[in-house]
């Protein structure tokens, strides 16, 4: 799942870089608003945590623009400004949720998880291919009903295989969803899908995730074949 955080203060936006890249996300930058404006009209993103208080164009604005365009990407509004009109501004103008600095890591990323599993427009709530199922929003992984336990990088490279059932995906565009500021040695997504094949292909004595030579990975019903 793709997010977009923009926000001005670097310090707290590369600890909210790492953070939710280790819970599997990917996750993209912007420091002032009208950066964020634009990546959140171009990219494809899941959601958005957005700062009010930003150079160039303040986040309540931001808000409205995306509305008027139609833009329905859940926002989750992360701010100094704790006032109750502050919140009910922001609220009205298009955010789905607030969240006050200094805030709870753990509550910030639970909110996430609600507003993925509530929006209309998210991802949707369970990918499947065949008898393997990934419920993107609890980031949970079933083979035939039987769960599969999975590190986040392993999650991240399996939900892309599974938005694309069927297609051959490259190892760069799986380093780049898993991996999106260090994407740049295909031996990591190597391991990841090796690692991938003995939890839900091995274990199961199924051929789902398939080698495609000279471009990456593909996953598919392998119950076909029966």
């Amino acid at each position: 799942m793709r997010i977009l955080v923009v926000e001005d203060e670097v310090d707290l936006a590369r600890t909210l870089h790492t953070g939710l890249t280790a819970e599997g996300y990917s996750v993209d930058l912007a420091h002032d608003g009208r950066q964020g404006l634009w990546m959140a009209r171009t990219g494809e993103y899941a959601l958005v945590v957005l700062d009010l208080m930003l150079p160039g164009l303040n986040g309540y604005k931001i808000c409205a623009q995306l509305r008027r365009e139609g833009n329905a990407t859940p926002i989750l509004v992360l701010t100094a400004k704790d006032g109750e009109w502050d919140q009910a501004e922001a609220l009205d103008t298009g955010a789905d949720d607030y969240l006050a600095k200094p805030f709870s890591y753990l509550v910030l990323v639970a909110r996430l998880r609600a507003l993925a599993r509530r929006s209309a427009t998210a991802v949707p709530p369970v990918l499947a291919v065949g008898d393997l199922s990934l419920d993107v929003a609890g980031r949970v992984c079933r083979r035939a009903g039987v769960r599969v336990d999975l590190t986040p990088r392993e999650f991240a490279v399996l939900e892309l295989l599974a938005r694309r059932a069927g297609q051959a995906v490259s190892k760069g565009d799986l380093l780049h969803h898993a991996w999106p500021d260090d994407a740049y040695d295909p031996n990591l997504v190597e391991v990841r899908v090796s690692s991938l094949r003995r939890k839900v292909d091995t274990a199961f004595g199924r051929q789902s995730l398939q080698t495609v030579r000279g471009t990456g990975y593909r996953l598919v019903d392998d119950r076909e074949r029966e």
